[in-house]
């Protein structure tokens, strides 16, 4: 899915698909493991779905901007 795809889904449907990719991911390892799956980039293409899925969860959507960075303050 893109992110504008995922971007139009609400955050139940964005945790059921988390579920499905999360399972899915989970499923290739086995296979992959056990030499039933030759296509070792598709792990990485789960990954960065769950990443953007995981994303899009944590930020918020009200229009509001996400809290700033964490800044150091320097030593005296």
């Amino acid at each position: 899915m893109t992110l504008k795809e995922l971007q139009q889904k609400t955050e139940a449907e964005l945790r059921t698909i988390l579920a499905e990719a999360r399972e899915r991911l989970r499923d290739l390892r086995f296979r992959v493991a056990q030499d039933a799956h030759k296509d070792v980039r598709e792990i990485r293409e789960v990954r960065t779905a769950i990443a953007r899925i995981l994303t899009l969860l944590h930020t918020p959507r009200s229009g509001g901007q996400a809290l700033p960075p964490a800044t150091r303050t320097p030593k005296t």
